[in-house]
């Protein structure tokens, strides 16, 4: 299959609150194919398989940004405030797993994957800085994000640290690898589970040609990856520069700071490292506004989109 993809549209499913960050779709009885999403104010959205239906289903009292599916079909829910949840999309409850590492709180709970055997591998983008200030942490390119494995005995233990801003979580088909986004570097990093590997990391793929945010393996057994943003010169020169230059930069007005570039994109590799497919859809070709992919989910040829900046949801059909 060649890499290069045709120009597609997507469609946008509206949601009532703004900034649905990730999506993910639902495996288990009644919501088997619906999508779920989570919003700046806190709220849990359910849309049906085919956009028509739209209903929130629970409030996490913090910030939800990436979600999974558990083996009993609730909601594992990465919340930038309050850590790692559990939600029940029939009742709304919410529990909280864990929302702290050695005993101190998370900054930036983000982004996690769900093996087999309920092992959780997860995402704390920074030790310094939360979700409000993630253009300080991008910019100074701090490198404090961790990769965490949460086991089915409550213990976590970090996996990799010193990542530059932690973002998506997968894991492989087979279970033999997890790999983590890094933003800030353009890469995906690759941690081996098992077989002669084990332990061992290296990158899944790198020179990314924009920011990677959240990533999910696909019903496809691909790894999808959303590029945010593209490459922007002046970002790349000033992760170069003395971090008090960097910094500084973090001080200026918002509008005069380097701003995420308006593009809808996303990726998929197989296990080789290889490119598969290229979705890469000019938002000024379209009707409806979308852009800042943030979220993906590949389900059954049909790829479901999410947006730290749109109130609303998008879905390209391959």
């Amino acid at each position: 299959m060649s890499a290069t993809q045709p120009a597609r549209s997507y469609t946008v499913v509206p949601v009532p609150s703004f900034g649905a960050e990730d999506v993910v779709v639902g495996t288990h009885g009644r919501d088997e194919g619906a999508v779920f999403t989570g919003t700046e104010d806190g709220a849990i959205y359910r849309i049906s398989h085919d956009g028509s239906e739209i209903r929130e289903v629970a409030r996490t009292q913090g910030r939800p940004l990436g979600l999974e599916i558990d083996g009993e079909g609730r909601l594992l829910v990465c919340d930038a405030h309050r850590g790692l949840l559990r939600v029940d999309t029939v009742s709304g409850g919410v529990e909280v797993v864990t929302g702290e590492i050695g005993g101190t709180p998370m900054k930036f709970c983000n982004n996690a994957a769900i093996a087999s055997d309920g092992v959780v591998y997860f995402s704390d983008s920074s030790t310094r800085y939360g979700i409000e200030q993630w253009k300080d942490d991008f910019v100074q390119n701090t490198r404090t994000g961790r990769l965490l494995r949460l086991g089915t005995d409550g213990e976590v233990t970090t996996l990799l640290d010193g990542l530059a801003f932690a973002n998506g979580v997968a894991l492989s088909a087979a279970e033999d690898y997890v790999c983590v986004a890094e933003t800030a570097a353009r890469t995906v990093v690759r941690r081996w589970l098992t077989g002669n590997r084990a332990g061992m990391r290296d990158l899944l793929c790198s020179g990314l040609p924009g920011y990677p945010d959240n990533i999910a393996r696909g019903s496809d057994g691909l790894i999808w990856i959303t590029l945010a943003s593209p490459v922007d010169p002046v970002v790349e020169r000033l992760h170069r520069a003395p971090l008090r230059l960097r910094a500084l930069v973090t001080k200026i007005p918002e509008k005069l700071q380097p701003a995420p570039k308006q593009t809808v994109r996303v990726q998929a590799y197989d296990d080789e490292g290889r490119l598969v497919h290229d979705l890469d859809i000019d938002p000024r070709s379209q009707t409806v506004p979308f852009h800042m992919v943030t979220g993906v989910r590949e389900h059954e040829g049909r790829v479901w989109l999410g947006s730290l900046h749109e109130a609303a949801v998008a879905v390209v059909d391959l």
